[in-house]
């Protein structure tokens, strides 16, 4: 088994203690559980937050958590369950595939929201309809940057060569694998399960701060996907450094960007951010291995304007590259657009279900064979 690492935003979360916790269906059942919600990026108007709720009493088989916002906020945008919200109050449910929360397990969910004046954290949580009680404080939200203009072409994204020159690890040594993005790479990422499961165990370590999370089967799941996270602000606060510094990649696979188009962020700005994170990375490593995908598509029904500005970035990424990539640390574009289908392939029109996963896992697989032999 890998090693696993923890990383903590201190000034981003807050821990709340249950006082008690119902089991759906059993009186009897013990009680206890705690919730940390994260504020994990903030910009003019809007927010990005992660939930994890780890249950500390006996099995749960269905799961509903429910606070209420303070100050206006609304949800725009979840993942990893199902929301419904009236005025303040917010009620999350589990999706159909995590029902499930064993003793000691967590389950994780993610969102956009929007506020105006302020943005407190909620004063408290319950689950299944008992109280989880403690003490709360307000995480200081990320500095935000200013949304810039985004022109879409007419036309969709560029191809771009899915070769990478192989890379020589020690002999002996498997090649540390990062895979860096938001709430499609992590909050499961399950593209990551289905890829790790066709490539070699014994020549690969998926390396990352965030612990992997369920997709059916036991996996390599260590990651820096941060449900919510933006990349302009990722790159804006260093945050790369320290994962770099506490994991060693060998090789990055970059899926990232889709809050920043859901933000309206320029596409000069997005490529901006990747050019920072490229030079933190060969900082690293002077021979990273670095594979950026052009994003998959994305149609939410709260913004009509995304799926424009999508194939805009997607565009423009493969000349990026090509003005980055060097003979010692190449940067590989792989195409994760062409034949991504959001009415199939997603379940919310961003966020990939099982078909979807599939397809990012085929087309991740032939650039990471070719870094690690």
């Amino acid at each position: 088994m890998h090693r696993r690492r923890t990383a903590l935003l201190a000034a981003a979360a807050t821990v709340l203690t249950a006082a008690g916790l119902a089991t759906a269906g059993r009186a009897d059942a013990a009680a206890g559980c705690t919730v940390k919600y994260t504020v994990s990026s903030s910009w003019p108007g809007g927010f990005g937050a992660a939930v994890d709720v780890t249950n500390l009493g006996d099995p749960l088989d269905g799961w509903a958590l429910t606070f209420t916002f303070g100050a206006g906020q609304s949800i725009t945008q979840l993942w990893n369950g199902t929301v419904s919200q009236s005025g303040g109050a917010v009620t999350v449910r589990n999706a159909a595939w995590n029902p499930a929360l064993a003793s000691g397990a967590t389950a994780s969910f993610g969102f956009n929201g929007s506020w105006t004046g302020s943005n407190p954290v909620p004063a408290a949580f319950t689950l299944n309809g008992v109280a989880c009680t403690g003490a709360t404080t307000i995480p200081t939200p990320p500095t935000p940057l200013s949304p810039g203009p985004t022109t879409a072409p007419t036309t969709g994204p560029t191809s771009a060569p899915t070769s990478v020159p192989p890379s020589t690890p020690p002999a002996g040594a498997p090649v540390k694998i990062m895979a860096l993005g938001d709430s499609i790479t992590g909050s499961p990422g399950c593209w990551r399960a289905l890829l790790w499961q066709k490539l070699p165990a014994a020549r690969v370590d998926f390396v990352g701060t965030l612990p992997g999370q369920g997709c059916g089967f036991g996996y390599d799941g260590e990651n820096e996907g941060h449900g919510g996270y933006l990349v302009t602000n990722v790159a804006d606060q260093n945050l790369l450094v320290d994962w770099l510094a506490a994991t060693h990649p060998d090789v990055v696979l970059m899926h990232f960007g889709t809050n920043d188009v859901w933000s309206n962020l320029s596409t000069e700005s997005i490529l901006a951010a990747y050019t920072k994170l490229v030079a933190q990375m060969r900082a690293s490593k002077p021979t990273m291995k670095i594979l950026v995908a052009q994003l998959i598509p994305m149609k939410p029904g709260t913004c009509a304007e995304c799926a424009a500005r999508v194939v805009a970035l997607d565009a423009a990424i493969p000349a990026w590259a090509a003005g980055l990539s060097t003979a010692t640390s190449p940067v590989t574009v792989v195409d994760q657009w062409t034949g991504f289908d959001t009415a199939t392939d997603t379940y919310d029109g961003v966020h990939p279900n099982d078909a979807g996963n599939t397809k990012i896992a085929n087309r991740w697989y032939p650039s990471v064979t070719a870094a690690i032999n």
